[in-house]
């Protein structure tokens, strides 16, 4: 079985400006753009699952998911609005293109190979996106009312990274 390339490449994606010192620093229209894609990008991965899936584990897993990623993007976008933020993805998103990378592998697996693949992609995405929280993303906001809703939010990425690591060792148990 072929791994998912998301790990390495999410982290590039979140943490683009570490790697090229003359990129600008982050900024809070930039972190909201980043977190609402984040949690775009997992809703469209658990709607792929939904799609393909025959384990019941995996759909439900999936559906949670999905669910809790729609929740928490309007209250991003919602927060957003009200603190007049425009989202401004960054110029250069890895992380975009690992998404389009990740779904592409994922579209291409059937039955119990993409089950076991969605799990080590769910696995890899929400920690690279705790990494890239806890490291780049909070560190850099500046909003007090963003920091904390991005910190209020981050358990439920921590929930959802044991969850995808339990459906892991189930499915390759």
């Amino acid at each position: 079985m072929r791994a998912l390339f998301f790990p390495a490449a999410a982290i590039a994606g979140f943490a683009f400006m570490a790697a090229k010192p003359a990129t600008p620093p982050l900024d809070d229209p930039t972190i909201v753009a980043i977190f609402d894609a984040a949690n775009t990008y997992d809703i469209e991965t658990g709607r792929l699952a939904l799609e393909k899936s025959r384990s019941k584990a995996v759909r439900d897993l999936a559906q949670q998911f999905v669910n809790d990623h729609r929740a928490v993007r309007q209250q991003g976008r919602d927060l957003a609005k009200k603190l007049s933020v425009t989202p401004t993805p960054p110029e250069h998103f890895a992380l975009a293109e690992a998404h389009v990378k990740a779904m592409r592998e994922l579209r291409a697996k059937s039955g119990a190979e993409f089950d076991k693949a969605y799990a080590a992609h769910e696995v890899a995405f929400h920690q690279a996106v705790l990494d890239a929280l806890n490291g780049t993303l909070i560190p850099a906001i500046k909003s007090p009312e963003l920091k904390a809703f991005v910190e209020k939010v981050g358990p439920a990425f921590l929930g959802h990274l044991e969850a995808a690591k339990q459906l892991r060792k189930g499915l390759t148990a």
